[in-house]
């Protein structure tokens, strides 16, 4: 999907020595792995940081915000489970480079951003490199209404709970044969927080699970 820029020859290497260290940490989804190696995440990143852009590291972007670690999204996005065509509201833009990766697997992106600055820029980013998502800024507690429901939601930033408001905005499964929208959530502290899948199983039941510990900027409302 996407042309790579004139300076990313140089990054072609480290980009591939990123995704042996994202397999070494467990993630196997090679659709996963696949659209993080044609994402070039120097582009996400501020001049000066270009040079650490594919050490998996988070990395500052301003506003007190960060650039996940690349194993971090990877497992995210495994764990949301996409199929081509699927709806997919992310909570957090950030950079836009998640939404990067998730436009690679071939999903329509809906992405809300708090912070203007970040929107604004990621905007950019993201038309620059073609990918085609729809941003706007707002409140991400609340998700996106009228846009819903929705195959997949995902929050890069961390929850004390998991937010009532967006389980209401995932898709009910079609019968009781199959499974509804997946949200893909941290929750906890700021020490401490698990990635937590949560699939709706009906119009008032879900599933969850804790998929392992991680640390998130905190997810703000309002």
């Amino acid at each position: 999907m996407t042309q790579l820029t004139r300076s990313d020859g140089a990054y072609i290497r480290r980009r591939s020595q990123l995704l042996e260290e994202i397999r070494d940490r467990g993630v196997a989804d090679e659709r996963v792995l696949s659209a993080i190696g044609r994402v070039p995440r120097e582009c996400f990143v501020d001049q000066a940081l270009r040079h650490r852009a594919y050490e998996d590291l988070a990395l500052p972007i301003g506003l007190g915000q960060t650039i996940s670690q690349p194993s971090t999204v990877a497992f995210q996005t495994m764990l949301l489970d996409t199929q081509p065509g699927d709806s997919i509201l992310e909570i957090g833009t950030g950079s836009g480079y998640q939404a990067a990766v998730l436009c690679e697997m071939g999903v329509r992106v809906y992405s809300i951003e708090r912070h203007r600055k970040l929107h604004e820029r990621a905007k950019s980013i993201l038309n620059e490199l073609n990918y085609r998502a729809l941003l706007r800024t707002g409140d991400g507690t609340l998700g996106w209404p009228s846009l819903a429901p929705f195959d997949g939601v995902l929050v890069t930033a961390g929850a004390i709970e998991i937010p009532r408001i967006l389980l209401n905005q995932l898709r009910e499964p079609a019968d009781k044969n199959s499974q509804g929208g997946r949200l893909i959530v941290p929750i906890g502290d700021r020490e401490k927080q698990y990635m937590t899948k949560v699939i709706r199983t009906g119009p008032d039941s879900y599933d969850s699970e804790k998929c392992g510990r991680f640390r998130f900027v905190p997810l703000v409302s309002g």
